[in-house]
């Protein structure tokens, strides 16, 4: 590696919106994000699934077919 081309990491916090607070390596000393693997509904496992329906289903559903 070339000497004095590459950034310098250090521990910076990230904090998210839902108030979970962690330490990466990273350029920036602090970072704020939206949505972190506390609080994502891929990783809570709380996804909600809704089915809706397409365009046939709801013609069907207003005209009582």
């Amino acid at each position: 590696m070339k000497e004095g081309i590459h950034p310098e990491f250090k521990e910076c916090k990230v904090t998210c919106a839902c108030g979970n607070t962690f330490t990466v390596l990273s350029e920036k000393p602090e970072m704020r994000v939206d949505v972190c693997s506390e609080c994502h509904p891929f990783f809570t496992g709380t996804q909600k699934f809704s089915n809706r329906g397409g365009r046939v289903e709801k013609f069907k559903n207003k005209y009582g077919l």
